[in-house]
């Protein structure tokens, strides 16, 4: 058996393969964040360092090397429709676009005229809206400058225009992912310990909401960032490793790492999950597809 699996139900060997197993494949960092498979290279954010780092793997072996810096000590990262990377930088408070040329500018920054709390994670739909949370992790104290009265969820166009509100009664909106035919979209709330589900509705609002599983153990982790597959379960960041769900909530079992995790993201031919894990990077081969980000 393997020892870093956590199988709760049998339906989770359908995802397993001859060959899953956690691996550590890279050290060394302050906190890791957001992870991102763009142009067959492992992105994700260092954030004490406020750089977004890239790791590849070739026949001469691994690299890493700085993407970008600074980062505005960027937390979940993404593509837009064109590929373009979208950062949720804490420091700047903002949501950025990172064009190919290396041209950052802001899509996000204002909320009625008051300056965001720090933006977290970020999705977007394959109708070009960007979809984030801003909860106050970012700011010193979780208060200091804060201007928000409450921690939201939004989405914005593309271009960055119709800044909208989507929700603002959870207390710590963290990770959040869209099933695969985009009518429910998972949000995690890091300070309640739970995820809950929302409806899509044809205009592309998150309604009806519910619980779709409570997290809240004694162990040491929250629901963080998540990704989802093409038969639509749920990998979750959470105590002790990612937990994995089908779309009714049954949670099929845990990949465990040797490090509280934060996010994770499918990469390599879409079958491998990379796992950001507080000072480490992880990854596991699957019997299973994530859904691509970007390009479509």
């Amino acid at each position: 058996m393997n020892e870093r699996l956590d199988i709760r139900d049998d339906k989770f060997n359908e995802i397993l393969c001859e060959n899953s197993r956690v691996e550590h494949i890279a050290t060394g960092f302050g906190f890791t964040e957001g992870p991102l498979w763009k142009n067959n290279k492992l992105l994700f954010s260092d954030i004490p360092n406020s750089r977004i780092v890239q790791y590849s793997l070739s026949e001469e072996g691994a690299s890493i090397s700085t993407y970008r810096y600074p980062s505005g000590n960027s937390n979940g990262l993404t593509l837009d429709l064109d590929n373009k990377l979208i950062a949720c930088e804490h420091t700047n408070r903002r949501v950025s676009l990172t064009d190919e040329t290396g041209n950052v500018s802001a899509i996000a920054t204002r909320y009625n005229g008051k300056r965001l709390n720090s933006p977290n994670d970020v999705v977007v739909k394959s109708d070009g809206w960007v979809y984030f949370t801003d909860p106050p992790y970012g700011l010193a104290r979780m208060t200091q400058g804060k201007e928000l009265p409450f921690n939201g969820v939004y989405r914005v166009a593309g271009n960055g225009t119709n800044l909208e509100l989507l929700i603002s009664d959870l207390n710590g909106p963290n990770g959040l992912a869209f099933s695969p035919d985009e009518k429910h979209l998972y949000i995690a709330d890091s300070l309640d310990k739970l995820i809950n589900v929302y409806e899509v509705n044809s205009d592309g609002y998150p309604v009806n909401g519910k619980l779709f599983f409570d997290m809240n153990t004694e162990d040491e982790g929250v629901p963080d960032g998540m990704k989802i597959d093409t038969e639509g379960r749920i990998y979750s960041s959470g105590p002790g490793g990612i937990w994995v769900f089908e779309n009714s909530g049954l949670l099929l079992g845990r990949i465990l790492t040797k490090e509280i995790p934060a996010n994770c993201a499918w990469g390599e031919d879409g079958s491998t999950l990379f796992i950001t894990a507080r000072t480490g990077i992880y990854k596991i081969r699957l019997n299973a597809t994530g859904i691509p980000v970007g390009i479509r």
